[in-house]
């Protein structure tokens, strides 16, 4: 029977032992959905051996809205994807955001009666932590431990071994809404995809770009979008909270469409080219063309100041980090979020964004780009592609979460030739 070779046949008929494995990971974004194909060694080295972005479609603010044109572009990502990397992928780990996301802490304790402790007792309790959250019409994507106490003393990152009576923990607990992540559960499965895990983008993004002692420390990442704008506060290693405001990079772009009365695609060339957050003493001396909606004419076309532009970017930028601000604020982290921010997100790249954030939370602010991973281009090395790069560090390492509820899958799985035959199904 012909068919693909799997590892264990390479290694009965040639004894070579298969030290590599292949994993996957889908960014479903506002703007792009980006696909990424890595094998992983042994010693949890991650080296990318495909990878393609396509433009998004069907999504809005992170949130499925249209299932048919989802369902397109995300197959048009693996398709390229898995032709870069010579793969046929089945599994993949996938990114979730969008306003619905909740975070919020748990204690828990459990008595022990005295004894050491044992990997047995943490895993009772994480289990009897998970099953006390009431999710009613929400699921639960990640239960991370930030620390355990022994006889209520201070949180420890290692209690293995200690005596004690009583063992807690706390727990940060990101909840989304079930339906949301059920539509995308459906339109990956109609890919002939299985969904392995799920993981907030910028908790994702943060394991990408931060450093160990950002993580420590206490850090906040924040990914900007093309349609939300979400982001993770980390402390003592462990992500502590997370959040999204429905502002991203589109909604720059209709601003500039509204404000000076030109097409989408122009306003986002305006953007794109002449952009910035920050105005600049020139600006009032330069002149952008801008093309009336529904003119045909280019004599037709405004002559705008650029000035005029970068103040449409920077209301709406500074907006966004208001928005940011006063909901770290409200959420009790801000403490723990220290003075460091991480931006990530193709709507950081924008000139200024930088400098706008350092003033409005009065934080030290740098650009993140995916670190400990090998094989990425140029192209894809850079702010926007964390979110992808993170997905593979958490299918390597889920930094100790009590794993969750299942992910909600669908039929129809299998390989690239059924996702074709799937879809001529559906389209003939």
């Amino acid at each position: 029977m012909i068919g693909r070779v799997r590892p264990a046949d390479v290694e009965e008929d040639y004894g070579i032992v298969a030290t590599e494995r292949t994993i996957a990971a889908l960014d479903i974004g506002s703007t792009k959905i980006c696909c990424f194909i890595a094998k992983v060694t042994e010693a949890g080295r991650i080296r990318v051996a495909g990878m393609s972005h396509h433009a998004s479609a069907g999504v809005r603010g992170g949130v499925l809205v249209d299932m048919e044109s989802a369902y397109r572009a995300i197959l048009a990502a693996v398709h390229a994807a898995e032709q870069m990397a010579g793969a046929t992928i089945e599994e993949v780990i996938v990114s979730v955001s969008g306003p619905h996301l909740k975070s919020t802490q748990l204690l828990r304790e459990m008595v022990i009666g005295g004894g050491a402790i044992r990997d047995l007792d943490l895993r009772r309790l994480l289990q009897d932590a998970r099953n006390s959250v009431d999710l009613q019409d929400r699921m639960l994507l990640h239960a991370v431990p930030v620390g355990y106490s022994v006889d209520g003393g201070p949180l420890l990152h290692e209690p293995r071994g200690m005596h004690g009576q009583t063992l807690g923990v706390k727990m940060h607990l990101v909840t989304a809404n079930r339906a949301a992540v059920q539509n995308i559960a459906t339109c990956v499965s109609r890919c002939h995809l299985s969904i392995r895990d799920l993981a907030v983008a910028p908790y994702a993004a943060g394991l990408a770009a931060l450093v160990e002692d950002e993580k420590d420390l206490g850090a906040v990442l924040i990914d900007m979008g093309g349609g939300a704008t979400s982001f993770c506060v980390f402390y003592e290693g462990a992500a502590v909270h997370a959040d999204c405001v429905p502002v991203g990079g589109q909604h720059v772009t209709s601003d500039i469409a509204r404000g000076l009365s030109t097409p989408i695609a122009h306003a986002e060339r305006l953007k794109t080219l002449y952009g910035s957050a920050v105005p600049a003493a020139s600006d009032d001396r330069e002149l952008l063309d801008a093309p009336q909606v529904g003119e045909e004419d280019d004599a037709s076309s405004n002559r705008v100041p650029k000035s005029f532009l970068v103040s449409i970017i920077q209301a709406r930028i500074e907006e966004t980090f208001e928005l940011v601000k006063r909901r770290l604020d409200a959420s009790g982290a801000a403490g723990a979020a220290g003075h460091r921010v991480v931006l990530t997100g193709g709507a950081s790249q924008l000139p200024g964004v930088r400098d706008a954030a350092g003033r409005i939370l009065g934080k030290q602010v740098r650009h993140g780009r995916p670190l400990g991973v090998a094989g990425l281009a140029e192209a894809t090395g850079g702010p926007a592609f964390a979110t992808a790069a993170g997905l593979l560090h958490f299918a390597v390492d889920d930094r100790g979460e009590a794993r969750t509820a299942a992910v909600p899958q669908t039929a129809g799985q299998g390989g690239f030739f059924a996702r074709m035959g799937g879809w001529f199904r559906d389209n003939f």
